[in-house]
């Protein structure tokens, strides 16, 4: 035990008391779920229902309809012009659907969000398409990746081999941006509703919490921050809370109040006072 306390980081257990407050504060917000909804009533009129796990995904126009290389695109385009302008405090989520359909008013404030999320995507894709913002200035870049891998039928190794490489070379590539690499969520199991459900039961949500405790091991060698959000996402029954989720695997918005809540807390803790 004393052995591993001297060689442990100071910042790695700085990180573990991190997302031990934050995991606290987020929890009372849960908690406080009246309040949550009267909050969200009044910031989003339009998209609180009576029963909040029944809320459509978010309208994205014509996007919905784009292929996966129309996506690409397009992605290009944004990263290009947040290259070109470089605005202050620029912050990246990179991943699949769920940071997709993150609602922009729902993101902290006093940050320039560069969102480049593709729905369906996968732990290979995001990896093979990183260089969209290779010239981009990120203060922060936000990953969170793997539950379509598990959807699709890859491996754990697979999950884990890519997440090293997107480690490795976002902190070759942006060595003065905050990695932060977050947790796979856990889905609504027999209570999901989701088109693919089949396809969810076939993945123990003690899998991805090993997965994810892997994660945060592999963060830790890697030098990057890890971010736990799994634990304000499950309930009782190690499932994702039904309350939060619009079919048992995406978002609704109490759910997107919670993870930003937590991205909010984080920064404040982690972030904005790096030396």
């Amino acid at each position: 035990m004393s052995t591993s306390a001297k060689t442990s980081p100071t910042w790695a257990i700085l990180s573990l008391i991190t997302n031990g407050i934050l995991l606290l504060a987020v929890i009372l917000l849960i908690w406080r779920q009246q309040g949550v909804t009267a909050f969200l009533a009044n910031i989003l009129p339009n998209h609180v229902n009576a029963s909040a796990s029944s809320q459509p995904i978010p309208e994205l126009g014509n996007r919905h309809k784009l292929n996966y290389q129309q996506w690409v695109d397009i992605l290009k385009q944004e990263a290009k012009v947040a290259a070109e302008k470089r605005p202050t405090h620029l912050t990246i989520l990179a991943g699949d659907s769920l940071s997709l359909w993150f609602p922009p008013e729902l993101l902290p404030e006093n940050r320039h969000w560069l969102n480049q999320g593709i729905s369906g995507e996968n732990s290979t894709g995001l990896l093979k398409r990183l260089e969209l913002f290779d010239h981009t200035q990120p203060e922060t870049i936000f990953v969170m990746i793997g539950v379509n891998d598990l959807i699709q039928g890859n491996d754990d190794e697979i999950i884990l081999n890519n997440h090293r490489q997107i480690m490795r070379y976002l902190r070759q590539v942006h060595p003065q941006t905050q990695i932060v690499i977050q947790s796979i969520l856990p889905h609504a199991g027999k209570e999901a509703t989701w088109e693919g459900r089949e396809k969810l039961l076939n993945i123990p949500n003690s899998r991805i919490l090993k997965l994810n405790q892997q994660l945060k091991i592999m963060a830790t060698k890697a030098g990057v921050k890890y971010l736990n959000l799994y634990p304000l996402f499950v309930n009782n029954q190690g499932n994702l809370r039904p309350e939060f989720s619009t079919d048992g695997l995406h978002l609704n918005s109490q759910g997107y109040l919670v993870w930003s809540s937590a991205l909010k807390l984080y920064s404040q803790i982690e972030l904005e006072n790096r030396p």
